[in-house]
């Protein structure tokens, strides 16, 4: 199948090096303590976080910094087949495992001991990139929950396919099995987070790739930031400061 027209187009219209279009959207759920809704294109999820609080099993309790938890899910309405999903299946286990370990990388849990943060993330829609949806969702939303960060941590993925290096696959392009390198950094301090890559490629093409993958995290920082410092204005504007 051919991905990229000799037009140099993809299958959705974009550009090899183009990302979908972001949109976001903070406490979308009243209750929790901060939350946010992001979309990668047609992939759309939304991120509730609860805490800082007392740790509600006491065995879990760690003294010198605050306790992170993480579940992902997927709604039954996600997907084309509608499908039902076990809850606590495997894929499920591992990406919430994927999502607290770059959390923990920026939250500052030195500054809340003895407490625990918990974050819930689920996909409403999923047409690829629904990792990096979740964990840019999960950054906002901690954001919005006022829970302090050393920076924010933002994702993206970045495929090879038909020769090309391609920004943020859509689900036909992830279906297509070729390499894909899913990236997620703390932009300021310039860190990698997370690193995870479905084949193997030449080391040169790899560095394209991963390069690719870390311009797009960049471009979604750049929004995250607009997006937060957009809601402050309103804040401001509401108190009448």
């Amino acid at each position: 199948m051919e991905y990229v027209s000799p037009e140099g187009l993809r299958l959705d219209g974009r550009r090899p090096m183009e990302m979908r279009q972001l949109r976001a959207e903070l406490g979308a759920v009243s209750r929790a303590d901060g939350s946010a809704v992001f979309e990668m294109g047609n992939t759309k999820v939304i991120a509730a976080v609860y805490g800082p609080r007392e740790v509600q099993n006491r065995s879990q309790q760690i003294n010198d910094k605050a306790l992170i938890r993480c579940e992902y899910t997927m709604a039954n309405f996600s997907t084309g087949d509608r499908m039902r999903k076990p809850k606590g299946d495997r894929r499920s286990t591992e990406i919430s495992l994927v999502i607290r370990q770059t959390m923990e990388a920026c939250i500052m849990t030195h500054l809340m001991p003895r407490s625990q943060i918990d974050i819930f993330v689920q996909v409403l829609q999923a047409d690829g990139g629904t990792r990096s949806a979740c964990i840019n969702a999960a950054t906002l939303a901690l954001a919005d929950a006022g829970i302090p960060m050393c920076d924010l941590v933002t994702s993206c993925s970045a495929g090879y396919l038909n020769s090309t290096p391609l920004l943020d696959l859509n689900y036909v392009e992830d279906s297509a099995r070729g390499p894909d390198v899913t990236v997620g950094i703390l932009p300021k301090l310039d860190k990698v987070t997370l690193l995870q890559m479905d084949a193997k490629l030449p080391m040169d093409i790899f560095e394209n790739v991963m390069q690719l993958a870390t311009e797009g995290c960049k471009a979604v920082a750049n929004y995250i930031r607009e997006v937060l410092l957009e809601n402050t204005k309103q804040l401001e504007n509401r108190r009448g400061v």
